[in-house]
């Protein structure tokens, strides 16, 4: 077996290393990510559909009872996408957009993010994704339904 000089050597292991950086660096994206606040809605008929019994609870939720003809509403409070996936170490920038509600008091705990999202603003949100896991962007006031989860996909 040939053995390589200590020059050799080096220059080898200063090639692999340098693939190592390469590797690293591309794996590092900068992602941007528009985030919607909306509020999908639905309806129907006392007549083709009973008015829902319970009421459900939290602020999520608006439920209105039937009117005069039998109409109904129903509508929801959500952040869109609800599931946002990400690498550990991209630079990722959430862009919220605020398009229905008038408030949500947002946080995302896990990078030290604290706003107020109103309708018709944006607001964004960059820091480095750097906490492998899942982390929720919550509107406190529209609690249960408007929570995002952020997925951070550890380093291989």
């Amino acid at each position: 077996m040939k053995r390589l000089s200590q020059r050799a050597f080096l220059g080898l292991a200063m090639g692999a290393l340098a693939v190592l950086s390469v590797t690293d660096v591309a794996h590092a994206d900068k992602r941007h990510i528009i985030v919607t606040a909306v509020e999908p809605k639905g309806g129907a008929n006392v007549e083709k559909e009973p008015f829902p019994s319970p009421l459900p609870e939290g602020g999520g939720y608006v439920l209105k009872k039937p009117n005069e003809e039998g109409r109904w509403e129903v509508a929801v409070y959500v952040f869109e996408p609800r599931q946002i996936f990400v690498d550990e170490g991209d630079e990722v920038t959430l862009e919220f957009v605020g398009i229905n509600g008038a408030s949500h008091p947002t946080t995302i705990e896990a990078y030290g993010q604290v706003f107020e999202l109103k309708r018709g603003h944006i607001h964004r949100a960059t820091f480095t994704a750097d906490k492998p896991g899942r982390h929720s962007i919550v509107c406190s006031a529209h609690l249960p339904t408007m929570v995002s989860e952020l997925i951070v996909a550890p380093k291989k």
